[in-house]
């Protein structure tokens, strides 16, 4: 057994194991999550930012997805000797007394509110400083906390993490799809002016895109559109990892790769079959592939508690 895991499984061994709610102070009320694993000072602890639109503390949507990944990653780490807190995003869910509508947010305001959860963990803890990792847009939000350069930060890992602004993702993703071709002439006018700083009357736009581009998210969109994780990732000081599956049909090999490209010190794990939900699956089948997202009791790739582990392991806090 290698020195980090026989640490590891010491640690899970020796401190009391708890799972608890826990919370930190949003801008008209509390922000709320989960604590999985392991407690005391010495403990590592990763605060989990999940991915975009009404994507809950464990991973999940009320839009189809129930993969529960990240509450699966927290308890795969806990078995480890790492806790973790998972959190419901501003105005969501357990969170929603923290502001009056989620949809005016951007990703400045969950930053703020990571360095927030980073300020309550430590109080609840002593530890010296939180690992940040974040799943898909998640992940832009904690490469854009690593830009403040908190010296609270222990390290980001980004997983499934988009290694282009936003628009472009968007972009390439609507003409990747055959089928798109009747709504490509509005599609790419709403994103140029998202792009531009500049809102579009939803209505105005071909059936299904208003829902996409609606009005009320339009300001999180051109906050998220200025945002360069790349440029973010090669600012980041602290210790760095990505994790990426070769089978996410989302977000792609080579963002990850433009992302250690950005950042030398980063170190970066690329899982063979493994997709956007962090699931083991079999062949190139896109039915099978999406089949992931609503099963909760399909286990969680290995290879990304592992990565995960090692790395914060490789890693102590100074």
């Amino acid at each position: 057994m290698p020195f980090v895991t026989l640490l590891a499984a010491m640690i899970a061994a020796a401190t009391p194991m708890t799972d608890r709610d826990m919370a930190a102070p949003g801008p008209q009320g509390p922000l709320k999550g989960s604590w999985t694993g392991p407690e005391g000072a010495k403990v590592p602890v990763v605060l989990m930012i999940p991915g975009s639109g009404p994507t809950d503390r464990d991973g999940n949507s009320p839009r189809g997805l129930k993969a529960a990944s990240l509450r699966l990653l927290a308890e795969g780490l806990a078995a480890k000797g790492i806790a973790s807190v998972r959190i419901d995003k501003r105005g969501m869910f357990a969170s929603a007394g923290a502001v009056p509508d989620a949809n005016q947010v951007t990703i400045d305001d969950y930053a703020a509110d990571t360095r927030a959860w980073i300020a309550a963990i430590r109080a609840k803890t002593g530890a010296p400083c939180v690992w940040v990792l974040g799943h898909s847009e998640g992940g832009m939000v904690a490469l854009d906390t690593a830009a403040a350069r908190p010296a609270d930060l222990c390290g980001i890992i980004a997983i499934s993490t988009p290694g282009r602004p936003l628009g472009k993702v968007m972009r390439a993703q609507f003409h990747a799809n055959p089928a798109n071709a009747p709504l490509l002439a509005d599609a790419d006018r709403a994103i140029d002016a998202l792009e531009a700083g500049r809102t579009i009357p939803a209505a105005s736009l071909t059936p299904p895109l208003p829902m996409i581009f609606a009005d009320a998210v339009q300001p999180f969109l051109i906050n998220a559109f200025t945002k360069d994780p790349a440029k973010l990732a090669a600012a980041a000081t602290k210790p760095l990892l990505i994790v990426q599956g070769e089978a996410d049909l989302q977000v792609t090999v080579e963002d990850a790769r433009t992302l250690k490209a950005a950042q030398s010190k980063a170190t970066l794990v690329l899982l063979p079959g493994v997709n956007h939900v962090l699931k083991t699956v079999e062949g190139d089948s896109q039915g099978a592939n999406i089949a992931t997202y609503a099963d909760p009791n399909l286990p969680i790739a290995p290879g990304v508690v592992t990565a995960v582990a090692d790395f914060i392991m490789d890693h102590p806090a100074q």
